[in-house]
């Protein structure tokens, strides 16, 4: 099974805080609530492509 590096991209201001390793057979995106440091809080992250 192959891993990918994917970014994860928070949602309010858009900047990208976090990487993970993913497996690629997933077909729907990661969202994952994780603290951005830009916004100051608990923010929504989305995989980015």
């Amino acid at each position: 099974m192959a891993y990918k590096k994917v970014a994860l991209a928070c949602s309010d201001c858009g900047s990208r805080n976090y990487t993970i390793s993913s497996s690629s057979t997933r077909t729907e995106r990661l969202e994952v609530k994780k603290f951005c440091k830009y916004c100051g809080g608990y923010t929504l992250h989305r995989e980015t492509r």
